[in-house]
């Protein structure tokens, strides 16, 4: 090689396997991603991958964003504050509460910026479907966190329109509360697929905020959220959805997942973990944090009940998505 020649670019190694899928007996596709374990006292106890790189945490960041309008000043409890932090499965007991939100403030299902969209969950929006609907910005999974963010401008005097611009006050102050819940800074702000900011932290990171959360303070805005998300996991989630099973059959476990595959929980003792799966594969969400969950103790019947992912064929049970660490 001469003085002139570029050195080859190193290749990063792929991350490692957390999931295959197995059809029939044979393995037809993987699932890889990372991981991080802590244990109660905070300290890591396992990785798997490169859980110190930033990634886009998307919902499991609402928790950061409830606390965040929280600090702000907006008197938020209850189911109001869990459907604040919530990915809603747009069942009628959510869009019901998210326009109670809204006429609280004066404002309206217009003043969303959510994206017009169907409801997250597939019963329930059929369901809305059949009854002639179309798709609203109130459906949308995030317009219990939209209806809290414009609630909290009403409450301040802060400007509505523009309040998913990443400099809008709101927004800064949600940034201070992700790096302050994280122990690190933000490594970089995008556009989440609600419309809002997003801050990028890594999986390390997600854990200890998640942990914080659980451990706060009484009567700290983390410690009110992480009770009304731990109160109320129906309105954070859905009545069929792994985030409220845990949350309730769980005592004192925070939990909740996030767009492209990325989850985060931390147990009533501090005990957390975070993982995203590279490929954005929601259906390895299950398995992966079903065996993570064992691996950090976790011994009840609804690990097993959020583990299972069967692959069908025709109208048949042919196989499995399944967790290999």
């Amino acid at each position: 090689m001469t003085s002139t020649d570029a050195a080859p670019a190193a290749i990063a190694p792929a991350p490692p396997v957390l999931a295959e899928v197995v059809r029939s007996g044979f393995t037809e596709g993987h699932h890889r991603g990372s991981l991080v374990l802590l244990a109660a006292d905070g300290s890591v106890e396992r990785t798997l991958g490169d859980p110190g790189a930033p990634v886009f945490p998307r919902s499991s960041n609402k928790p950061m964003q409830a606390a965040a309008i929280l600090r702000a000043g907006l008197e938020l409890s209850g189911e109001r504050l869990a459907l604040a932090a919530a990915s809603h499965s747009g069942e009628p007991f959510h869009l019901d509460l998210v326009r109670k939100m809204l006429a609280e403030h004066g404002l309206s299902p217009d003043d969303l910026q959510t994206p017009p969209d169907l409801p997250l969950d597939p019963v329930a929006a059929e369901a809305y479907l059949a009854a002639g609907n179309v798709r609203e910005r109130i459906t949308m999974n995030c317009s219990g966190k939209h209806a809290a963010m414009l609630a909290v401008c009403v409450r301040n005097g802060w400007d509505t329109a523009s309040y998913l611009d990443p400099a809008h006050p709101l927004q800064q102050l949600v940034g201070q509360v992700v790096a302050e819940a994280a122990g690190e800074p933000v490594a970089a702000v995008g556009t989440d697929g609600c419309g809002a900011p997003l801050m990028a932290i890594g999986l390390t990171g997600l854990a200890r905020a998640f942990r914080s959360f659980v451990l706060a303070e009484p009567g700290s805005a983390e410690c009110r959220v992480a009770d009304a998300m731990r109160a109320h996991p129906e309105y954070v989630a859905g009545t069929r959805r792994p985030d409220t099973w845990l949350m309730s059959e769980v005592p004192g476990t925070l939990s909740k997942m996030g767009a492209e595959a990325v989850q985060a929980v931390a147990l009533a003792d501090g005990r957390a973990l975070a993982f995203k799966i590279d490929d954005g594969a929601t259906r390895a969400l299950g398995p992966v944090l079903a065996r993570a969950l064992e691996l950090l103790g976790v011994d009840a019947p609804v690990v097993a009940r959020i583990g299972r992912s069967p692959l069908l064929g025709g109208a048949a049970e042919v196989g499995e998505i399944r967790a290999v660490f």
